[in-house]
């Protein structure tokens, strides 16, 4: 790998890999210091819980909880850097804030933690730009999400009282909102020159009827 190489990566992977730092800091520093962090979480139609929005995404129950959540942030908060370079901060941003507020606002009374919002919202986001953008790498980058992720539909299903469903569920939706929002930004889809050659006859045929119509308008004119 070379020193572009490095570089480019190291643009990717920065925010995605930053998150996840922070993610494993806060674990060990419960664990160390004998703290828990949980009621920094999200603790919904509370005024206090609002700080959660913020805090909840790096806090996790265990190190089970947290890896769980490491590795897909890693790998779908990569796909959106890869794909989305120039606007993926603005869309990380997006999808944690509005993730974290709609859990505040649908969630039981009680403490949320986890990057699964998050995680989510990167999920769904990723599947539905693909499938709504003629984008045939986009395409891609969704039916790979499907492959690795496809069963997290299920958690958005209030199937575990343990397991904070509403946080997957804001997630998902945030996902969904932000993908249709951007649907004109990020990449364009490559034109075949088939298309382009159209697109050129097409506005030489504008041109020309406008010519003509300008003419016949002159010719019309009293002299």
């Amino acid at each position: 790998m070379n020193k572009t190489e490095r570089k480019e990566l190291f643009g990717i992977l920065f925010i995605p890999f930053l998150f996840l730092l922070l993610m494993w800091i806060v674990k060990i520093i419960e664990l160390n210091f004998n703290l828990s962090f949980v009621s920094y979480g999200v603790f919904p139609k509370s005024i206090s819980g609002l700080k959660g929005i913020f805090f909840s995404p790096f806090i996790h129950k265990d190190f089970a909880h947290l890896i769980n959540n490491s590795y897909p942030i890693i790998i779908l908060g990569g796909m959106l850097f890869t794909m989305y370079r120039k606007i993926a901060p603005q869309l990380f941003l997006w999808l944690f804030f509005i993730s974290g507020f709609w859990l505040w606002i649908i969630g039981r009374p009680s403490f949320h933690i986890g990057a699964s919002g998050i995680i989510y919202a990167l999920a769904s986001f990723l599947l539905v730009s693909g499938f709504i953008r003629k984008n045939p790498r986009l395409s891609a980058i969704s039916m790979v999400v499907i492959f690795l992720y496809g069963s997290m539909i299920w958690g958005v299903l209030p199937t575990k009282q343990a397991i904070s469903w509403e946080g997957h569920l804001a997630g998902l939706l945030a996902g969904i909102l932000v993908a249709f929002f951007y649907k004109n930004e990020g990449p364009k889809r490559k034109k075949y020159q088939w298309e382009i050659d159209e697109e050129i006859e097409a506005e030489l045929l504008k041109n020309n009827q406008q010519d003509f119509y300008y003419t016949l308008k002159n010719e019309d004119k009293p002299n």
